[in-house]
């Protein structure tokens, strides 16, 4: 027995001893086959007829039960007194961040692909540094190579969005379903047949409405950093916006979605497509995300944004069928190449900054020489720090 005892505790001591580097990479490999998971069940649940009101109403809300008992017992020190001026931020907030994000993506996501719009969300950290450089949060250094890189990033990120909006281009690559081979399997489960494809869609539109989608995350993402500096209790900001967006969302439904039926669950499919963009999407996903950035930083969580397209992309064509463009491929390319210029031109930056301040430390003998040479500037924080909360 006490070996038995012994060897067990040994095994523990040997999985918790796995470097947390490892631990870090595996958590953000997971959470993008949770995300990619998250593009296809959504696909799948608006082509079971749920409605694009009722689904987000009901995910923000298993996402603030989620949160709620985590953002009300750890932060009882460090959470603010709530005010009027605080609730107004929350529900400004709520509207950018929760009810126009997902709502554009919902709408985009129903006339496109989940190939698509996972590409195209890959543009939102070049649009917020985009923002952030106009309203003088992001510093812009064209005299450097980090700020020509970012500059660069950010123009091809907009030129792969414009790509798979305006040009679809011929079909690439077109699998068939494997669900079609068989009528009983299909008539199982038809809510998997042809979602891939855009035929009987407004491409144009759906790709409109994602960029309004990437533009409207981005725009939260810059926004809720002045809000954060007098409110430093992220679960609980977290979740009041979960509340105000349940609100919004309720208000919109008196008027567009006056249909009882479409508040019903239809079937298990529409239930776990619901539970899995509430508990996955929303709420376990701000935890893991969380931890990485804390324990990584935010470039390393941005860096496996683009993994996320190609998970969707074998996914949906082994699950959906779904058809490749060529338009849709370019435009992928070049923002993801974006992406990692703009990543590349921060990471250039941070590590300019900290020579910087080696400068400035320097012992007394080399501190004028040190001095003359490099002058103070403020640096402007990460620009993703905040971005992975979104819910």
């Amino acid at each position: 027995m006490a070996d038995t005892s012994s060897s067990s505790v040994v095994g523990i001591k040997r999985m918790c001893s796995i470097p947390e580097k490892f631990q870090l990479h595996l958590a953000m490999l997971l959470l993008q086959f949770g995300y990619a998971g998250f593009h296809v069940v959504s696909r799948a649940a608006l082509n079971m007829g749920i409605s694009k009101i009722v689904f987000p109403v009901y995910r923000n809300i298993l996402a603030l039960i989620l949160l709620l008992p985590f953002a009300y017992f750890l932060e009882k020190k460090e959470r603010p007194p709530l005010n009027w001026s605080f609730m107004l931020q929350f529900f400004l907030l709520a509207i950018v961040g929760i009810t126009a994000n997902q709502g554009f993506y919902l709408l985009g996501l129903e006339n496109t692909s989940p190939t698509f719009a996972s590409a195209i969300q890959n543009s939102v950290p070049a649009i917020t540094f985009l923002m952030a450089a106009i309203l003088r949060i992001e510093q812009v250094r064209l005299d450097r190579k980090d700020g020509i890189g970012k500059m660069v990033g950010t123009l091809l990120c907009v030129a792969g969005a414009s790509v798979i909006t305006l040009y679809k281009g011929p079909i690439i690559y077109s699998p068939a379903p494997p669900l079609q081979t068989t009528t009983s399997a299909a008539s199982s489960a038809p809510m998997l047949l042809n979602l891939g494809d855009a035929n009987g869609k407004n491409w144009t539109l759906g790709c409109i409405y994602l960029i309004g989608h990437c533009l409207s995350w981005s725009g939260w993402l810059v926004l809720q950093k002045p809000v954060l500096k007098n409110y430093p209790a992220r679960l609980s900001f977290t979740s009041y916006q979960c509340f105000f967006g349940v609100i919004q969302f309720l208000i919109i439904a008196l008027f567009l979605e006056r249909d009882a039926e479409a508040w019903l669950i239809h079937s298990g499919g529409e239930l776990f497509s619901v539970f899995y963009a509430g508990v996955v999407a929303s709420g376990i996903a701000f935890a893991v995300q969380v931890w990485c950035i804390d324990r990584g930083g935010p470039v390393f969580v941005a860096v496996y944004q683009p993994v996320q397209t190609l998970v969707v992309a074998i996914m949906a064509s082994i699950a959906l069928g779904e058809q490749f463009y060529l338009g849709g491929i370019i435009g992928a390319v070049l923002i993801i190449s974006g992406l990692y210029l703009v990543l590349w031109g921060k990471n250039e930056e941070q590590k300019f900054a900290m020579l910087q301040k080696a400068a400035i430390i320097q012992p007394p003998a080399d501190h004028g020489r040190a001095t003359t040479h490099i002058k103070s500037s403020s640096l402007a924080q990460p620009l993703l720090t905040q971005s992975t909360e979104n819910v």
